[in-house]
């Protein structure tokens, strides 16, 4: 495979080990799980917010779709500038941007405000994701420590979106909802005296490589189409124009993309990156391993509130035991599991075990109990992507010129962003028209055919979200390579040492790598504001 000339990367001449790092760490991890409550904290205030600012259901989505339109369609131009300007830099950029956005929608006096806001902090969000990645990377250079702080940053923001749970709620019911929003200015403050202290200051030696400004456009542009499209199937249908002429847009412009990026001189997104096999199926495996894992925590969360009638702080806790399940996996891949075996064997396998745990979420009823039905189903799912996410994610950033470590880190957010997108509109579509059909063949409608209804929508959805994981298992299973089989990895490129230690960092660094930023959003998605299969009922009903 050729490789791109590689630039000194901007932290390769900072010293390697320094007494802060570690400090360092800690910072990151608090900004990360800034974002990672701010997700969560802001879908649980939504219905106090729409009551206080008196917007409809049918608006109430924006104010989700707005963050994740901006994040989405952005995060490949946010690793490339945390690439060309600095890790230090755009960090702080990052920090602040995101809190006066947070100031600015905890403030909010209309609902367009609020919108406005929150893509704001979607912009900013896309700016600081790819380099809290990119910050470990250039700091922890010795293989042990290296595992060892990334696998504590995924424990810490995966435990975070779970806590993120439980604070919304709090906040909420106990203060204001405003207080969601607010909270983020106070963590951002630490966080940047943080930075500030503790981040060291890195400069890119030689010619500054310029951004690739037509290629940024179309792939922003083919990103946002992606992402619209796919959030106006949930509420509009598929048959919408403005669903299938964004996703048709989308794939235009995304063809011109790749056909830019061939020749550009200095290309956003190198297609070396993507058409190295492992890393090609990484990334595939994040997409599917997305799309399956937002219908999980959708659906789930829809079950245990309207069926089982559990408080949006009850289902944050009934879903720790999965979220402690995913940081347990994610250890074992860490240190064990993907060092012995490579990714040709964890991703299937996990991908399998999600698959079974997803299908015995379908024998949930209207009498089912938390402990003795519910409970199992989700540590089995928990486990299952606690491999895959990690051990795919460590493969899809192996390897890569230090010069594209941003770049290459936002494009597993990318996957995964684009991965719920996907499956959230596809399984809610599925589900509502199950709840159709089921209300259609059960006349008159009762309130009890009607939550039968609903669960059998949900089961369908298990349905297909089993089916996804079952594809992404036999995918996996065909693309990845054997163990050292063709490797990627090049040493000159990566840095690495050519000893034993050195060709192993990046196997001991481990699943858990970037297993933080990428599950953040997919957690959340526990409180997602969508519409649920007996609302999609109600108003074509109406």
């Amino acid at each position: 495979m050729t490789h791109m000339p590689t630039a000194p990367h901007d932290g390769a001449s900072a010293p390697a080990v320094t007494a802060r790092r570690w400090w360092t760490l800690t910072t990151v991890a608090l900004a990360q799980l800034m974002v990672v409550l701010d997700t969560t904290v802001v879908n649980i205030a939504l219905p106090s917010a729409q009551r206080d600012l008196g917007f409809t259901d049918g608006e109430r989505q924006w104010v989700i779709t707005a963050y994740s339109l901006a994040f989405g369609s952005l995060l490949l131009l946010g690793g490339r500038l945390s690439d060309l300007l600095g890790r230090k830099r755009t960090f702080i950029i990052g920090l602040i941007g995101f809190a006066g956005a947070s100031a600015l929608g905890g403030a909010a006096g209309s609902f367009g405000m609020l919108v406005l806001a929150r893509a704001i902090q979607g912009m900013f969000g896309a700016l600081l994701a790819p380099t809290a990645l990119a910050v470990l990377t250039t700091t922890f250079t010795i293989p042990k420590e290296r595992a060892r702080a990334f696998g504590v940053f995924g424990a810490i923001a995966g435990a975070g979106g779970a806590f993120g749970l439980l604070l919304g709620g709090f906040l909420t019911e106990d203060f204001n909802w405003r207080w969601n929003l607010y909270i983020n200015v106070f963590i951002a403050v630490f966080a940047v005296i943080g930075a500030s202290i503790f981040l060291s200051h890195t400069t890119v030696h030689g010619p500054r490589p310029k951004l690739d400004i037509p290629g940024t456009v179309l792939v922003c542009a083919a990103l946002f189409g992606l992402v619209y499209g796919f959030s106006n199937a949930e509420t509009d249908g598929w048959h919408a124009p403005a669903t299938w002429g964004m996703l048709v847009a989308a794939v235009v412009l995304m063809v011109a993309f790749v056909l830019w990026q061939r020749r550009a001189a200095h290309p956003i997104l190198p297609l070396h990156i993507v058409l190295d096999r492992n890393r090609g199926a990484a990334y595939a495996s994040v997409l599917i391993a997305g799309a399956g894992m937002f219908g999980i925590f959708l659906f789930v969360t829809y079950y245990v509130q309207t069926s089982l009638n559990y408080s949006p702080i009850q289902t944050g806790i009934g879903f720790l035991p999965m979220i402690g399940m995913l940081v347990l996996a994610a250890q074992l891949s860490t240190n064990i599991f993907l060092p012995r075996f490579g990714p040709k064997i964890i991703v299937p396998i996990g991908m399998a075990l999600s698959a079974g745990g997803m299908a015995y979420l379908t024998h949930l009823n209207l009498t089912s109990s938390y402990a003795g039905d519910l409970l199992p189903p989700l540590m089995i799912i928990g486990f299952g992507i606690g491999a895959v996410m990690p051990a795919a994610i460590q493969t899809a950033t192996y390897g890569v010129d230090r010069e594209f470590a941003g770049v290459a880190s936002a494009l597993v957010n990318t996957s995964q962003q684009v991965g719920g997108s996907v499956g959230t509109a596809l399984l809610n579509t599925l589900a509502a028209t199950a709840a159709t059909s089921y209300l259609a063949a059960h006349v008159p409608p009762t309130a009890e055919i009607a939550a039968q209804a609903a669960v059998q929508s949900y089961t369908v959805a298990y349905w297909w979200g089993a089916g996804f994981f079952a594809f992404g298992a036999v995918l996996a299973a065909l693309l990845f390579r054997r163990k050292g089989q063709g490797q990627s990895l090049n040493v000159e490129h990566t840095g690495l040492a050519e000893s034993p230690e050195g060709t192993l960092a990046d196997v001991e660094l481990a699943a858990v790598e970037r297993a933080a930023v990428d599950l953040a959003p997919v957690e959340l998605a526990a409180a997602r504001p969508a519409e649920s299969p007996a609302e999609h009922v109600a108003r074509h009903r109406a």
